[in-house]
């Protein structure tokens, strides 16, 4: 028999982190921190706590806002930004400590300075399909001793965006066809379509009671690989809700029409899909000309 040689596994982790409900964290004292530090040292801890269970284990850390995305670590902009690291502080968690403080402030920072009054969504799907592309590139760029166990996990605070529902369905799918898995946290309020993705992709959902326990929350129900998860105590799974959105308001339904070209979904009737502009016969029931009625001849 030949020996078969075993293939390294590597774990990397995504983290999605939604900005947009910063306004709302950053004014509100936690033990005389601001609820914004806590989430930081959180993530920080959490990602370099990833990255010291196997030495092949790799991470990757997305921000958003109501305005952009942005690649906090690794940066991909080319620009290397210099780091001081504590005396005994390994590099690696050095370079992640600054790159996400200094990218994460930035983006909260321009946008608490921007003076627009319009009110518009995360861009949340936008920044889980940019982690998408990047875990596509590096299981393409990794050598064939290696095996690529790669996840998403979702940080946000912010509600349910009916604007978006078609991008989260596409990046949904698309992890489940990837087998990527999944996980949400969520922070002071719960949305419905994340749990659709991690129902769908095999993740975890959860909805933390209080952003002072984060750290812990995070390292109890989403450090541990999917696979060792069902030997551990997690939270009870939430009832998930499928509802989707339709096309014509942007709100979720339970009962509409669907195209049976384009699947588009509406919440009331039309006579014209206005996504694919498929028009719909009517099946009327037959119309039965009456039957003429003829006089009696009288003799």
């Amino acid at each position: 028999m030949e020996d078969k040689e075993e293939r390294i596994e590597t774990s990397l982790v995504a983290i999605v982190i939604d900005a947009t409900p910063a306004k709302k964290f950053a004014s509100q004292p936690l033990d005389g921190s601001s609820m914004m530090n806590r989430i930081f040292d959180s993530m920080i801890a959490f990602g370099n706590a990833h990255l010291m269970q196997a030495s092949h284990n790799k991470l990757a850390i997305v921000a958003c806002n109501s305005k952009s995305t942005k690649f906090l670590y690794p940066s991909m902009d080319g620009t290397s930004r210099s780091y001081h690291n504590r005396p005994g502080q390994y590099d690696m968690f050095a370079k992640v400590d600054s790159d996400v403080r200094h990218g994460l402030g930035e983006l909260i920072l321009n946008d608490l300075t921007n003076n627009d009054s319009t009110k518009s969504d995360s861009l949340l799907g936008g920044a889980m399909a940019r982690a998408l592309c990047y875990i596509h590139r590096v299981q393409r760029e990794l050598s064939l001793s290696h095996q690529l166990k790669p996840r998403i996990l979702v940080v946000s605070g912010s509600c349910d965006s009916a604007l978006q529902y078609m991008t989260f369905m596409n990046v949904f799918f698309t992890a489940q066809k990837e087998n990527v898995v999944i996980d949400c946290c969520m922070m002071d309020t719960d949305s419905g379509l994340l749990q659709q993705g991690c129902d769908i992709t095999g993740g975890q959902y959860l909805h933390i009671p209080s952003i002072a326990g984060l750290l812990e929350y995070l390292l109890w129900v989403f450090l541990p690989s999917p696979s060792c998860r069902s030997k551990i105590v997690l939270p009870p799974p939430a009832k998930v809700d499928y509802r989707a959105a339709c096309f014509c308001h942007h709100k979720l339904v339970d009962i509409g029409w669907v195209c049976s070209v384009c699947l588009s979904i509406f919440c009331k009737f039309s006579i014209m899909c206005t996504t694919c502009n498929t028009e719909f016969k009517l099946n009327r029931p037959a119309i039965v000309p009456a039957k003429s009625k003829k006089r009696a001849r009288i003799e």
